[in-house]
């Protein structure tokens, strides 16, 4: 068994209204081999969705300002244009960044392939919404010079590939990964779903003893929680080191048996 951690140990702890809900048996979790999130969590995606579209639909607002009037004077402002633009990416980069915090905490399903892909997606779909349109009328205005839609539209690019990039997701989280996850997490030990993490680490793990824990806290702090709220700090994964962790945690090891009187 690993050795006691060197770092203090915080617990996320539950809301009251997860708190609540967990005593309600409705505080989520896998039934079935289905995951599903508790209503707290539920409620704080709807929350974050709602405003990541509400600063889309800001940033299209103003996509449309641009279009239907900055880009009709002569002379083009071109200090109001780029100021537009970079606005445009910054709602936009708002709106995905609340969006794939939602997707933590309510994560769609592989099972509809669609919807899964759009759910991930959208930060990418909103950004070229924002600005493919916009990039081609500053490309073929006849009221600027070339040097100025030059100017505009490499800005305008370099925008929209920022946007996109950071509103993709790369291995997106799905409700399977999360009832996967929480079946070996208690499998692993003994049937509580508890992993730890830190700040500076991407993946849980099973215990706060685990080497690479420790190695990790550069804060002196390892957090503990469920695999749902690890995922909702920003983890990506359980770790893969699942069976090396079960050891070094203890988690394998058969009590000896005790004599009988």
């Amino acid at each position: 068994m690993a050795d006691a951690p060197k770092k203090k140990v915080v617990r996320v702890d539950e809301t009251p209204a997860e708190k609540a809900a967990d005593a309600a048996g409705a505080g989520g979790g896998t039934t079935g081999g289905t995951w599903t999130p508790t209503a707290d969590a539920k409620k704080k995606a709807t929350t974050r969705r709602i405003i990541a579209v509400v600063l889309w639909l800001l940033a299209i607002g103003t996509e449309a300002f641009a279009i239907f009037y900055v880009l009709k004077q002569n002379p083009i402002n071109m200090v109001l244009l780029i100021i537009l633009l970079v606005v445009i990416a910054a709602l936009a980069i708002g709106g995905s960044l609340l969006w794939k915090q939602a997707n933590r905490l309510d994560p769609a399903s592989k099972s509809d392939k669609v919807r899964f892909f759009v759910q991930n997606q959208l930060g990418v779909i909103i950004s070229a919404i924002a600005f493919i349109p916009l990039i081609i009328l500053i490309f073929t205005n006849k009221n600027m010079s070339g040097q100025q839609k030059a100017i505009a539209g490499i800005i305008a690019i370099v925008l929209l590939g920022a946007s996109g990039t950071i509103g993709a997701s790369v291995n997106p989280p799905s409700t399977e990964q999360y009832a996967s996850e929480t079946q070996q997490v208690t499998d692993a030990n003994g049937g509580q779903n508890l992993v730890y993490w830190t700040k500076e680490g991407k993946v849980f793990h099973l215990c706060a003893a685990v080497s690479a824990v420790n190695l990790q806290s550069k804060d002196n702090q390892i957090y503990s929680g469920t695999v749902a709220e690890a995922h909702a700090a920003g983890k990506s994964r359980l770790t893969l080191q699942v069976e090396q962790e079960r050891k070094q945690c203890g988690f394998d090891v058969t009590p000896e048996a005790t004599p009988s009187p």
